[in-house]
Parts: C-alpha cells; structure tokens; sequence
C-alpha cells in the first residue's frame, strides 16, 4: 500500500493505493498509510525551532502533578477518613497520576522528536487531559465536603455518657480527643485543597501545552503554503533577451 500527497491551492489531495490482499478496511488502511508516512513521522527542524524547550518544561510539570496526586491521594486513602467512598471504590486519584504522567512523557517526546505526528498526538492528548483536570477538580471538591473524622472520638465516651455523668478525668480526655479531630480534620483537608490546586495547575499546563501545539503546526503549515506560493522561488535567475536581426 502507498499513499501520495498533492497539494493545490487551498486544496490537498490524498492518492492512496489500496492492497487487496489486505483484509484491513479501507479507513484502517488509511489510517495506516497516514502514520507511516514519512510526511508525517519525519522530524521537522521547523518545529523544533518553534517549542524549543517549552514542552520539556510543561512535560516536566505534567510529571509533578502526577506523583503529587497519587502520593498525596495515598495519604488520605491510608487516613481511613480523608477519603470518601467514591474515592475508595474507583482510586481516581491514581488514575489521574497515571494519566497526567502519560501526558508529561508525551509531551517531553513531542519536544524531543517533533514529528507532526508526534505534535498532533500530543495535541489531542491535551485536549482529553483538560476534561481529565476538570473531573478531577470536580471529583476533589465532592471529597473534600465528605471528610468526616468524628468517629474518633464518640466511641468509647457515648458508651460511657448515657449510663452515667462522666468524670472530669473522662472530660479531659474527651477534649484532647476532639482537638486532636479537629487538627487531622484540618490536616485532611489541607491536603484535599493542595490537590485541588494541582488539578487546576493541571488544567492550565494542559491548556498551554495544546496551545502551542496548536501554534507550532499552523506556523509550520503556513511556511510551507508561503514556501511553494511565493513567486519569488520561480523566479528566472537569468534573463533571456533577444532581438530580432537587423535588416
């Protein structure tokens, strides 16, 4: 299978020669022809001129976000209080560590070999990570309404307070115990706040990272429509004149 690209004024033109013995359908051979073109998988100096280092630091970011997500989230899964039961039952929080160091690793890539391929892939893949950074801040800030930590201190001192008038020794440690909550309830939520706050600096280097994407490939493409319109390429190098013989 081959495939020829022609480009025309305001017009591209895809040929794609078929291969009948192939029992891909015509839109996966097209696919594929697409990915192994060389127009599309050669890196492009054009490119890398544009991002420079751009994506590696954005990359960089996408890395942090991540590991601070699932070490963060693993606190509040091990707390047995900072965690609700949509976080227990789905750990969301690692996958979207997961998830924004897929990012991170694509966009370091995307930087490092900068193929329009590589770009227009890590493009979408931004694209998805701004709806993942907008759940994750949605999903975060159903958590931090849920943390509830007033079990630790009911327990023992309930039993005690419907049978008889507690002690004042029983009412010290009643009190250390409710500030005690009331610091790892504080703790809890700090830490729940931080990873809000990561999943909006998510949002923001997902968004960055698209848009120079984005611009990168709209630059390299209009070099080249100025490349093959500019008439000043055509242009004869030398002049012919002629002159007709004198009678």
């Amino acid at each position: 299978m081959s495939m020829t690209m022609t480009k025309a004024e305001g017009v591209t033109v895809f040929t794609l020669t078929s291969d009948p013995q192939s029992t891909c359908p015509p839109l996966c051979q097209i696919l594929k022809g697409l990915c192994y073109s060389p127009v599309c998988c050669s890196v492009s100096q054009h490119l890398r001129r544009i991002q420079r280092t751009s994506q590696s630091v954005l990359g960089a970011l996408h890395i942090m976000v991540g590991l601070l997500n699932i070490g963060l989230a693993a606190i509040l899964c091990a707390s047995r209080s900072g965690s609700s039961w949509q976080m227990d039952s789905s750990l969301f929080p690692f996958w979207f560590g997961g998830l924004f160091m897929l990012f991170g690793v694509m966009s370091i890539l995307s930087e490092k070999y900068p193929s329009p391929c590589l770009v227009i892939l890590n493009v979408i893949l931004n694209l998805v990570g701004v709806c993942f950074a907008i759940a994750a801040i949605v999903l975060y800030s159903m958590n931090i309404a849920n943390i509830w930590v007033g079990w630790m201190c009911n327990e023992d001192y309930m039993s005690a307070y419907s049978v008889r008038t507690p002690s004042p020794r029983e009412d010290i440690v009643q009190e250390k115990c409710l500030e005690g909550a009331a610091l790892i309830l504080m703790l809890l939520r700090s830490i729940n706040a931080v990873l809000i706050v990561l999943s909006v600096l998510e949002l923001c280097v997902t968004i960055s990272s698209a848009v120079l994407g984005i611009k990168a490939l709209s630059s390299s493409e209009k070099k080249e429509n100025k490349s093959t319109d500019d008439p000043e390429i055509y242009k004869p190098l030398l002049e012919e004149v002629t002159s007709n013989p004198t009678a």
